[in-house]
């Protein structure tokens, strides 16, 4: 799918819209993605800050995305785990950018090279408009190559 068609997507996806989420930028190459989130009354937790569950949202699905598209479709990429750590209140918009450099895409044909799975692990800061860091989350990825077959499974 052409990045332009996936975020266009994201623009009108329920669980962004109604959080305020926005995708701002995937890249044609899909080695980078920014997201934000302004506060709004529909967001905002009981003391006035971003909800956690929506700051968690804003960052779920992006490294699974980028490097299943940076990949291709002879690996198995699935989301394993995720923490998330809240550094500060959020309010006022808040930015996630979301980066994959051609060593981590080779560190990952490496790793993966010979049938077994990679798990790795992608950290991605959540700062709001002065670049304070309101988040910080790490998530866990189970990358494998399929077998000859084309499987789609996988024991993650």
């Amino acid at each position: 799918m052409k990045a332009r068609t996936l975020k266009r997507i994201f623009s009108i996806w329920p669980p962004y819209r109604g959080a305020g989420i926005r995708v701002r930028h995937i890249a044609d190459d899909y080695s980078e993605v920014i997201v934000t989130m302004s506060l709004h009354w529909y967001n905002r937790n009981y003391v006035s800050t971003h909800f956690g569950g929506s700051l968690y949202s804003m960052i779920d699905p992006f490294y699974m995305l980028m490097i299943m598209h940076l990949l291709g479709n002879d690996y198995i990429v699935w989301d394993k785990s995720a923490a998330i750590k809240f550094i500060a209140p959020g309010t006022g918009t808040v930015t996630a950018h979301f980066r994959m450099t051609d060593a981590q895409v080779a560190e990952i044909r490496e790793k993966t090279a010979g049938g077994a799975p990679f798990l790795p692990e992608y950290g991605i800061d959540i700062v709001d408009e002065q670049g304070a860091v309101v988040a910080k989350a790490v998530k866990r990825l189970y990358i494998r190559r399929k077998n000859r077959a084309g499987e789609i499974g996988g024991n993650a």
